[in-house]
C-alpha cells in the first residue's frame, strides 16, 4: 500500500519560515495533483496548495505570495515553502495525492500530518 510520509514541521517566530516534505513509498501511476492541506484546531480542513500535472500550481488566498509548492517526480516527492510564518498559520499540514483510476474515479492518499506552530 502507498505511503506518504511527512516531515518538516515545527516551532518557528512571526516571519520565520518552513520547508515542508512529502514522500511517497512508491511511484504513484496517473497523478492528477499534488497537494497540502492543513487543519487548525476547531476549523475544518482546507486546501492550501497543489500543483498539477503540468507544473501548474494554485494557492489559498490567505497563503499566496508566501508559500511555495513544488516537486521532484523523480524521488516521488513534494515540498511547501513557507515564508513569513504567521500564528494563523498553525495547524497541522497534510500532504496529498490524488489519482486518476478511471472516469469519475479518483483516489486520494494521505500523509500523517505534520504540526506547524507560529508563535508571535
Amino acid at each position: 500500500q502507498v505511503q506518504l510520509v511527512e516531515s518538516g514541521g515545527g516551532l518557528v517566530q512571526a516571519g520565520g519560515f518552513l520547508r515542508l516534505s512529502c514522500q511517497a513509498s512508491t511511484t504513484i501511476l496517473g497523478i492528477i495533483s499534488m497537494g497540502w492541506h492543513r487543519q487548525a484546531p476547531g476549523k475544518e480542513r482546507e486546501l492550501v496548495a497543489s500543483i498539477a500535472a503540468d507544473g501548474t500550481a494554485d494557492y489559498a488566498g490567505s497563503v499566496r505570495g508566501r508559500y511555495t509548492i513544488s516537486r521532484d517526480n523523480a524521488k516521488n516527492t513534494w515540498y511547501l515553502q513557507m515564508n513569513d510564518l504567521r500564528p494563523e498559520d498553525t495547524a497541522v499540514y497534510y500532504c496529498n495525492i490524488i489519482a486518476f483510476r478511471g472516469v469519475g474515479t479518483n483516489r486520494d492518499y494521505w500523509g500523517q500530518g505534520t504540526q506547524v506552530t507560529v508563535s508571535s
